[in-house]
């Protein structure tokens, strides 16, 4: 028997866990907060967030305002659990 439970190997990424990090506490945010408070290039953000969208841990919605693009992404029910788990076993790893 293993004495430490796996990581989620996509949430266990720097960038994608600031990511989750930052939408667990909020309705949704757009790309330009979650670039600001991350620190990261608009192209890596956007890479991490195709990930983090393809597992289904969050929703990515583009609108417009006017003639300018927006990009918004919420986290979802499954990032929720995803994220929760994460931390348990986080929390399990320095408890041992």
């Amino acid at each position: 028997m293993k004495a430490f439970s796996d990581l989620d190997p996509l949430l266990h990424s720097q960038l994608r866990l600031a990511i989750m990090s930052l939408l667990i506490g909020v309705e949704s945010a757009e790309f330009v907060f979650i670039k600001e408070k991350t620190g990261a290039t608009a192209g890596n953000l956007s890479v991490q967030l195709d990930k983090l969208s393809t597992a289904g841990y969050i929703e990515i919605t583009k609108k417009f305002q006017g003639k300018k693009p927006v990009t918004s992404c919420k986290i979802t029910k499954q990032g929720i659990n995803a994220f929760e788990n994460y931390v348990n076993i986080l929390k399990q790893y320095i408890n041992k």
